[in-house]
């Protein structure tokens, strides 16, 4: 496809995938969203995180008026789409050991902003505060409605938080009658932009303390727990599954087997021959570093690579990276997934490639949903259709959980 709005490919891949994909969920109008990219210089990353910062602004101020004349669904509307915002506004910033200041300053007016739309929800959420390790991971339980009911837990992956969770994942649950729950682990949100933790691989782990939390809830019917997850998500929530053996239903959008697989693609994409991708994480060091010039030299492999996934993991360098993500696979422990699971395919997404592997693996009741783009849902987690993966997906959680 031809570039829309940047001829910059991060901000292109930013604005199509994260500012547009959650527009059908309250979280962005296209005319915004348009109008903000206008005021973008091309590729510049200090242009975009003002402009972006510039209409998240504007748009809590409108939310505060709505507010101030009792306006609460005018006011909830505004917040929700700022929030979006300022998300969209420090994306290109990632990167560690520190945070970027102006990332931090972003992300804490995403969370006031959203803390502001809590206050108009018709339902009050739950906000909590999850042990694990000496780790405090912030979550929020949102309740569809009276009584005891079906409970969706949805898990990130690698560059969104609780907040952009509450529109992928919350919305669409809520308005099936679903509680739901989101929550920031090791290596994501709060956690990482503000502990500095850097991300697991045991997610079942982590996922533990977060079922027993939900459990205890008066409102949650402790057999009907599924896990959600999205993006590297479809990861980490098939590894809970294969350990939390409380969960009634599971979803990996995408069936992702391992992040050795995702870097084995991109090692063939660069030529590097499969002799050295069969001795994966242990390459030759000449070889690592002329894989490193290469993605350095790439504006959106940089990003995705050295400044999200060395400060992910609390790695220095690409040597450390590989090593680390060798430890996200499902081999010796996806036959420990017993609850039916729901895998996810889009065409176009790199990360859905494992997705036929993963399922012939599974040994439990299992399902795999392919997605189009002839039907406007091909690319990453299918953002640019994410009402069809709702219909797909809540029906099929319908009827596992006879919801």
């Amino acid at each position: 496809m031809g570039h829309t709005f940047f001829t910059d490919a991060l901000h292109e891949d930013f604005v199509t995938s994260l500012a547009l994909g959650l527009g059908s969920h309250g979280g962005s109008e296209p005319g915004e969203v348009a109008a903000t990219c206008d005021r973008i210089t091309d590729g510049d990353d200090a242009s975009w995180f003002e402009q972006w910062c510039a209409t998240a602004d504007r748009l809590v101020a409108a939310g505060d008026a709505s507010a101030r004349g009792g306006h609460a669904v005018s006011a909830r509307a505004s917040y929700l789409r700022a929030c979006l915002y300022y998300a969209v506004a420090y994306h290109p910033l990632f990167g560690g050991p520190r945070a970027d200041d102006r990332l931090l300053h972003a992300f804490r007016q995403q969370r006031s902003t959203f803390d502001k739309a809590v206050g108009h929800m018709t339902t009050d959420p739950v906000l909590m505060e999850i042990g694990l390790d000496g780790v405090t991971m912030p979550a929020y339980l949102f309740r569809a409605g009276s009584g005891r009911r079906p409970l969706i837990v949805a898990t990130n992956g690698y560059d969104a938080t609780i907040y952009e969770m509450y529109l992928a994942h919350a919305v669409p649950a809520l308005q099936r009658g679903y509680h739901c729950l989101v929550f920031d682990g090791p290596g994501q949100g709060a956690v990482l932009y503000e502990q500095g933790v850097p991300i697991r691989p045991d997610w079942e782990t982590v996922v533990a303390p977060v079922v027993d939390a939900a459990a205890e809830h008066e409102a949650v019917d402790p057999d009907r727990i599924a896990l959600v997850g999205w993006s590297l998500g479809g990861y980490l929530s098939l590894r809970a599954a294969s350990g939390e053996h409380r969960l009634a239903a599971c979803v990996a959008d995408p069936g992702l087997y391992s992040m050795t697989s995702v870097m084995a693609g991109r090692l063939r994409a660069a030529g590097i021959p499969e002799s050295v991708i069969d001795g994966f994480p242990d390459i030759d060091p000449t070889i690592v570093a002329r894989m490193g010039s290469r993605i350095h030299a790439d504006r959106s492999q940089r990003w995705a690579v050295e400044q999200r996934g060395f400060w992910v993991h609390g790695v220095r360098d690409l040597s450390e990276y590989l090593h680390a993500i060798a430890a996200f696979t499902l081999d010796g422990v996806i036959d420990g997934i017993r609850c039916p699971t729901l895998l996810t395919m889009a065409e176009n997404d790199p990360l859905a490639a494992s997705s036929p592997t993963t399922y012939d693996a599974l040994t439990c009741p299992k399902r795999l949903i392919r997605f189009s783009a002839a039907e406007g849902a091909d690319m990453h987690c299918e953002m640019r259709n994410r009402s069809l993966y709702d219909q797909r997906t809540f029906d099929w959680l319908d009827e596992v959980l006879g919801a």
